[in-house]
């Protein structure tokens, strides 16, 4: 199936206001873009799209990038609608954490591709033995953050990544996630007291 709506120069405007039953209008344009109906991928295309440029367009810091990554996302959203599934998370949630993911795989790949383009010259230049043991520590704490991450309940690894990988205050993401700013608050210290116990840094 073909995406209905091509999302090349995606607005860059504030963000569409919905009404109070809109989660519950999304949900059901994302139950009937399952289906295939092009009409309501069109409808949710129009009610989110400045929310889904706009987290593109903070994580990935590009304009240009932003719109391929909004690209992608509704690509994928039109292709995996049928996966939402209402008992897990709000519809604005399920949206902005496949962007999320869209664009945290965008800036990677640009990192990765840079790190490529001066491996040459720095493999060709003495590292201090200081420096090759800082790295080797960064990178295992990497990988135990990365571990930790996956022992937190969706909710509380959702909230985290927006606010210290996305770098977005507890406000934005309260926002983003259609949350109270108190609720946010609380699955970000929570997840924060679970990733300390998991890693066992807890009272240092």
């Amino acid at each position: 199936m073909t995406d209905p709506r091509p999302v090349a120069g995606v607005p860059q405007g504030t963000p569409a206001t919905a009404p109070a039953d809109g989660q519950a209008v999304l949900g059901e344009l994302l139950r009937r873009s399952a289906k295939g109906e092009q009409e309501a991928f069109a409808e949710l295309y129009d009610a989110v799209s400045g929310r889904v440029y706009g987290l593109a367009v903070r994580v990935v810091r590009d304009p240009a990038q932003a719109e391929e990554v909004a690209q992608e996302a509704f690509l994928e959203i039109w292709r995996t609608a049928g996966r939402f599934d209402a008992d897990k998370g709000s519809p604005m949630a399920w949206i902005l954490t496949i962007v999320h993911r869209k664009s945290v795989d965008r800036v990677r790949s640009a990192e990765a591709s840079t790190r490529r383009d001066t491996t040459y010259h720095q493999h060709n230049q003495p590292v201090a033995h200081d420096a090759t043991a800082e790295a080797a520590h960064a990178s295992l704490e990497a990988r135990r953050v990365r571990a930790a991450l996956q022992t937190l309940t969706p909710v509380q690894r959702e909230a985290l990544e927006l606010a210290y990988f996305g770098g977005y205050t507890h406000t934005e993401v309260a926002s983003l996630l259609d949350l109270p700013v108190g609720t946010a608050k609380t699955r970000i210290r929570d997840g924060l007291i679970r990733l300390r116990d998991t890693m066992g840094v807890g009272g240092r």
